[in-house]
């Protein structure tokens, strides 16, 4: 791919997605908690989607700005979550506008904490968009990045996404060190690379299946106990967490 991706268009796989993840409390309740202890003040949550962590962070008592690039999310947001006394706004955010600095700028310095789960994967320019992060943050605030891990394991899930890449630690460290100081660093989710690689690989499909998502739920006990014994090592997501030390 050459050109950006337009998130503002219609996005039926992503959405038919999001839906199957929607139903696996479970699941979302083990990716929230995993970044839930690097969350402080007021957060801002990027490419929200439908809110599948949105309402977790909310039931958390943070004070969180909800956000997404699609209108047609946002509008399911605001039905959502529009009233929540937790929530600070929802508002439709590109993180790499070209005129960031001006169609934002009563955003800037303004938060604690940003997160973006299984967002930087969809962005061509990466560390554009960790440089923008940067500028929304109050210094000393948190950046929290969760990609999907490993290129060997693009796919056709990845295809229908529209991710434009997968990542390792490494790669990951040098889209966010320009930005932020990395602290921590760590996989998530090993045991989902081999339902990842079985139903995008082998078995080509184009989103993943609903009755797969519910049986994963339903071992993720079990599969958390895994990622501890490997020490959070491997894993189908990984996960980074930076503070921002200096403004651009």
């Amino acid at each position: 791919m050459d050109k950006e991706f337009d998130f503002k268009a219609v996005d039926a796989e992503g959405e038919e997605t999001l839906k199957a993840i929607a139903a696996a409390n479970k699941f979302n309740t083990w990716m929230f908690d995993t970044i839930k202890p690097y969350c402080k003040g007021k957060v801002l949550e990027v490419g929200s989607g439908i809110g599948n962590i949105s309402k977790l962070c909310l039931a958390s008592n943070f004070r969180l700005t909800i956000s997404d690039l699609r209108e047609n999310y946002c509008k399911v947001l605001e039905d959502s979550f529009g009233t929540n006394p937790n929530c600070e706004g929802i508002i439709n955010l590109d993180l790499v506008a070209p005129d960031f600095d001006d169609k934002y700028k009563h955003l800037l310095a303004s938060f604690d904490t940003i997160f973006a789960l299984n967002v930087v994967e969809h962005i061509f320019d990466d560390k554009q968009a960790l440089r923008n992060c940067n500028k929304l943050l109050k210094t000393g605030g948190h950046v929290i990045i969760l990609v999907p891990a490993y290129q060997v394991l693009f796919n056709r899930f990845d295809k229908e996404l529209e991710h434009y890449r997968r990542y390792n630690a490494a790669l990951l460290d040098s889209v966010i060190s320009p930005s932020f100081k990395v602290i921590h660093s760590q996989y998530f989710n090993f045991m989902g690379i081999f339902g990842w690689f079985l139903s995008g690989k082998i078995m080509n499909k184009k989103t993943i299946p609903s009755g797969q998502m519910k049986l994963y739920n339903y071992l993720v006990p079990i599969f958390k106990i895994i990622d501890k014994i490997m020490f959070n090592k491997v894993g189908l997501s990984v996960v980074q967490v930076g503070v921002k030390e200096k403004n651009f």
